[in-house]
């Protein structure tokens, strides 16, 4: 603390502060708000020099008593230090030892202060440090768990869409099997409804109801008819065990869900404090996003499993009995085949011009559907051709669109739009011209079977028996067809 009654000198090379007395620190400002000199002594009457009323004049006072005392002072005191006759109250040098040990105290509270902060501060930052450190390692070591928690049932997913695509791709055969089994009953069964309707014809004696006659009407189209209604039923049954994919669509939605998941895992698995991608997302600790536990989250993938395995077993069920099926009923055709060819007899009458004129128109028909089916080939090849061209106008179209700014310009090659419209009129156009062609392909192929249908009916008039139903006869499917092999 500075006393009062200093010399000039020291009055002007001290800091200017806002404060009645200069601080007693060397720097303008201090941690410690000082009172004011007056305010120690206030009843003692004090003594100033000349110097100190000139230096203090410019001095703001605190308060009116303040400036009451500082009048009477000046009033009471002379201008000169000679002519002072007593010497006025001042700071004892008690006072003044004291006011430096009370610095030298708080000094020494502050620093101790300050460096017990300092050191409870270094060790707050290297317990959260480690706390930290902690915390992440065991966040990593939890994520990488995770990750092969999720890698175990991707396995188990995975071993089982392969049993179920296996056993689909195995119902899928046999469902094939069984479609080209059952197709092959139509050729048989309408053999059967031929010979009967065209021996239906035999006029006079012949007009008999012999062994023939009721193999063909009892046993062979009741077998056939049987064998067709059996086999719709486990078509029907394939059909809806393959449609039921629910099982295979919630394994392979949740084969994809975990792919997702130990894809976005590693990432935070191998996620460090100097990896790039890194940033702050407010109050996203705040959300919960959760819709499953673990325990739930592994039920789900285990239920999935379960009912997948279930399905497997009940495709495989039907698939066993699609095969005994197929053997049965193809055993049964085969054998009643045998019996009716058996009891067949030669009864055949002849007439040529039909026949030969019916053949004729077929083999007419025969060269047309050729022709046509060439025509058709031709037409899709140069279909094919026009698509290359097209492709390479709009992606020339495609490619100039990206032109920056004034370089975006209608100029002639920007007429590419016309060739693209004309490759797709003239594609449009073929095309139209293809499905004609197919149309009367169509028409064709109808009227190719109309005419074999009228041939084998002139041919059953002509050949009753033999040549007529003994030669259908022959193209009864063999035993690998009609279990589905062919």
């Amino acid at each position: 603390m500075e006393l009062l009654g200093s010399t000039l000198t020291t009055t002007y090379t001290r800091p200017k502060t806002s404060h009645f007395l200069p601080a007693i620190s060397t720097m303008a400002s201090s941690y410690r708000n000082t009172q004011p000199a007056l305010g120690l002594s206030p009843s003692a009457n004090m003594w100033r020099t000349n110097s100190f009323y000139k230096s203090s004049s410019a001095l703001p006072l605190t308060s009116s008593a303040q400036r009451e005392n500082f009048d009477l002072v000046r009033a009471n005191t002379t201008f000169f230090p000679s002519n002072r006759t007593m010497l006025t109250t001042r700071y004892t040098p008690d006072d003044w030892y004291k006011s430096n040990h009370n610095n030298y105290r708080e000094s020494e509270s502050s620093r101790k202060s300050a460096e017990r902060l300092r050191k409870d501060t270094i060790r707050l930052m290297q317990d959260k440090e480690q706390l930290t450190r902690r915390t992440q390692e065991n966040t990593s070591k939890n994520i990488a768990e995770r990750v092969n928690d999720i890698v175990f049932w991707r396995s188990e997913l995975s071993h089982e869409i392969d049993n179920m695509v296996t056993e689909i791709a195995a119902l899928s055969e046999v469902k094939r099997r069984l479609e080209r089994a059952l197709a092959e009953t139509e050729g048989p069964f309408q053999v059967s409804q031929e010979c009967l309707y065209h021996r239906e014809k035999r006029m006079s004696i012949d007009l008999v109801h012999d062994d023939v006659e009721k193999d063909l009407i009892k046993k062979e189209v009741e077998v056939i008819r049987s064998c067709q209604e059996r086999m719709r039923r486990h078509l029907d049954r394939a059909v809806a065990q393959l449609l039921n994919r629910g099982a295979q669509h919630e394994l392979e939605k949740d084969m994809s869900d975990k792919v997702s998941a130990q894809r976005i895992d590693d990432r935070c698995h191998y996620l460090r404090n100097t990896s790039d991608g890194i940033g702050y997302y407010r109050g996203i600790d705040r959300l919960d996003h959760r819709v499953s536990l673990p325990d739930s989250w592994s039920k789900f993938t285990d239920d999935n499993i379960l009912r997948s395995q279930s399905e497997r077993a009940a495709s495989q069920k039907l698939r066993d009995e699609i095969e005994i099926l197929l053997n049965t009923t193809s055993n049964e055709m085969w054998n009643q085949f045998n019996n009716v060819n058996v009891a067949f007899t030669n009864r055949i009458s002849e007439t040529a011009d039909t026949k030969n004129n019916l053949q004729a128109h077929l083999a007419k028909t025969m060269q047309e559907i050729f022709q046509t089916e060439m025509l058709i080939e031709s037409l899709k090849k140069a279909l094919r051709e026009k698509e290359n061209p097209l492709k390479v106008a709009q992606t020339r179209l495609e490619e100039r669109t990206r032109r920056p700014n004034i370089e975006l310009c209608r100029d002639n090659p920007h007429h590419l739009v016309g060739e693209v419209r004309e490759i797709e009129d003239t594609i449009q156009k073929l095309q139209q011209r293809l499905m004609e062609a197919e149309n009367t392909l169509q028409t064709l192929v109808k009227t190719k079977v109309a005419l074999e249908h009228d041939l084998s009916i002139k041919a059953n008039s002509l050949f009753l028996d033999q040549e007529k139903c003994m030669s259908m006869r022959k193209s009864f499917p063999s035993l690998p067809r009609l279990v589905g092999y062919a």
